[in-house]
């Protein structure tokens, strides 16, 4: 008989190096992000702390009683909702448009490299090149709207805030909606085609068809979309700290903006920016969760709750046997 070779610990050994560096650059930083929000510590190349036993959350006390946080939370979730809900719009349509068997579509392949295209472009080369466009007195856009007749003379649009505002949304939606449309598609596509069929056979048209076949289907494909786009929303940081480094008067200034201001603009005061860390990573963590919540599958969980009443009712059989 010839022993059966083991190849486990194998794998184990080949995941040592991205265990060691998992320890090292991640649970390290975090665990350490934790410990500096309940101490002083501030100052450049000031390793010495003491945490502060007789007001232990006073860093989170400032942090959010402090005006700018709560101003640049506010920003983080009002820009995130005004490109997330255009994005998934757009994103669903293209979805639509691009799996419709019945509607044949020439060169999808290059529509899809077109659409997807802008999420390839760094976020800081976006930003400098839409503060460009923006630019005052002599930009782009200044120079279109003159020739148009639209305006009179050269307006510094940058210095009102609802349209700085606007036009960072607006990159995010361009930047974002083509990566949002790739991972709806491969969900479609994951999608038994007899389905399909079968509502076809039925008489159903292209919107029942979307809307009570495919959508239901790519729940789980929503739900990842939806928390994955809500972590990066809240921690959006390139584009407004590039764009307007926060202004005009605060009004495009987000948590990730302040938390950097905090810890390396000239302050330096590293207990206040973990503090603020520690508040944005509790706050998606409870989001994430109620995401999870509200879209679960209820009827995988009914099935599961009925198995598991199913093995207890056999257990307590098989004990009175």
């Amino acid at each position: 008989m010839k022993r059966k070779s083991s190849y486990a610990k194998y794998g184990y050994i080949f995941s040592i190096p991205f265990f060691i560096a998992w320890l090292v650059f991640m649970l390290y930083p975090i665990c350490y992000t934790l410990l500096i929000g309940f101490t002083d510590l501030k100052g450049v190349g000031n390793t010495n702390f003491n945490i502060l036993w007789d007001d232990l959350f006073k860093n989170y006390k400032f942090v959010l009683s402090t005006p700018s946080f709560k101003t640049a939370l506010v920003n983080t979730v009002i820009i995130w909702l005004c490109n997330f809900v255009p994005q998934i719009i757009l994103a669903l349509l293209l979805t639509a448009w691009f799996t419709d068997k019945r509607c044949t579509i020439k060169g999808q392949g290059f529509f899809k490299v077109i659409f997807y295209m802008p999420n390839i472009i760094t976020a800081a080369t976006v930003a400098i090149l839409f503060n460009q466009f923006f630019a005052y007195p002599k930009g782009v856009v200044n120079d279109i709207m003159v020739g148009l007749g639209i305006f009179k003379d050269n307006v510094n649009m940058l210095n009102n805030g609802t349209v700085a505002r606007g036009i960072i949304v607006f990159i995010q939606t361009w930047m974002w909606y083509g990566y949002t449309s790739i991972v709806m598609i491969s969900g479609v596509l994951g999608i038994s085609p007899e389905l399909f069929e079968a509502a076809e056979v039925d008489g159903a048209n292209r919107w029942q068809t979307f809307f009570r076949i495919t959508i239901p289907c790519i729940k789980t494909v929503l739900l990842f979309t939806l928390v994955t786009s809500m972590i990066g929303g809240l921690q959006m940081f390139d584009i407004p700290k590039l764009f307007l480094d926060g202004g005009p008067d605060n009004a495009t200034i987000t948590t990730s903006v302040f938390i950097y201001n905090q810890a390396f603009a000239g302050s330096y005061f590293y207990n206040r920016a973990s503090a603020a860390s520690v508040i944005m990573f509790i706050i998606i963590s409870i989001l994430s969760i109620i995401m999870f919540y509200m879209l679960r599958d209820k009827d995988e969980v009914a099935l599961r709750k009925l198995i598991r009443q199913q093995e207890k009712a056999y257990k307590r059989k098989q004990k009175g046997l």
